[in-house]
């Protein structure tokens, strides 16, 4: 039995009368009893009486239909389910990042909340590079990272630059300054992060490529965590301007910059390339790029 064939069933019931059935339903009169035929054959029952000219059901008939209303009640909910979901009156948008790239997206967070409301945004913490995995897994849709995947199925779209800067306590010696050159750096304790990454690297590189000694005294596990120990000023740290820009703002941290160690780059929400994303992600991705263009116009 299809779906067309119960709204008929459930018509002719309601209308008790074929020929008003088929008025309703816009089709002729032999169309709908054709269509009660064969579902009776299917079912292997007789569903109207047919020497009553009102059509009554049978007691088989009785059973299906009920049946026949809560499945027609079901497709209605789904059709209704998919037409907000459409209209992003509901769904998620689900995204994976790390403890630094989620900043990027928080502005984007915001404004989509204040634009679609009934969205449930759902960002899971990941360690950058597992993300892409996560991806290709559909474990979530949207992925934010600083560096371009290797992975020829996933679609990357830069959306925002971020660079570092060194951060001192207000009392530090270098608070007062814009910026500093590396070798004044080569007293310094350093604070840092201890997870590996592409930052951490090139931060190391770049102290070598100039013959300066890095110092790195004390390694915690959370950017967070850096931050607040640099507030002590028992040393300083390299971290993504994002991730330090509240605190500067707020005077708690100052920041410098180092002058040969700009190490910019861009953040990218990635996405699987041949993927249907949901209307949520669509739209997320959509207002993303557009806040994106305007930070980075703003640079």
């Amino acid at each position: 039995m299809d779906i067309n064939q119960l709204e008929v069933l459930v018509t002719v019931a309601r209308e008790k009368s074929f020929s008003r059935a088929a008025e309703v339903l816009d089709r002729t009169q032999p169309a709908v009893s054709q269509a009660i035929r064969r579902l009776e054959n299917e079912v292997g029952e007789q569903l109207f009486d047919r020497s009553s000219k009102d059509g009554t059901l049978t007691q088989a008939g009785e059973v299906l239909l009920d049946y026949a209303r809560q499945m027609l009640s079901l497709r209605h909910s789904a059709e209704d389910a998919l037409r907000e979901m459409r209209s992003l009156h509901s769904g998620r948008v689900s995204i994976s990042a790390n403890e630094h790239t989620v900043l990027c997206v928080l502005p984007v967070i915001a404004e989509f909340r204040k634009q679609y409301p009934l969205i449930k945004v759902e960002i899971r913490r990941g360690v950058a590079s597992r993300i892409p995995k996560e991806i290709t897994a559909r474990e979530v849709e949207l992925g934010v990272v600083s560096f371009v995947p290797s992975d020829k199925a996933i679609k990357s779209v830069p959306i925002m630059k971020d660079g570092l800067v060194l951060v001192v306590a207000p009392e530090h010696q270098l608070a007062s300054r814009s910026s500093v050159a590396i070798a004044e750096l080569a007293k310094e304790v350093f604070i840092a992060h201890n997870a590996a990454s592409p930052y951490r690297q090139k931060v190391i590189e770049t102290f070598d490529h100039y013959k300066v000694d890095l110092d790195i005294g004390i390694e915690l596990p959370s950017l967070e965590a850096v931050k607040r120990l640099v507030e002590t000023n028992i040393g300083v740290a390299l971290v993504p301007r994002l991730t330090a820009a509240a605190e500067i703002a707020a005077g708690r941290l100052a920041g410098v910059n180092v002058n040969e160690m700009t190490l910019e780059r861009d953040l990218h929400i990635i996405y699987r390339k041949n993927a249907s994303l949901s209307h949520a992600a669509e739209e997320f991705l959509k207002m993303a790029t557009e806040i994106g263009k305007e930070q980075r116009s703003s640079l």
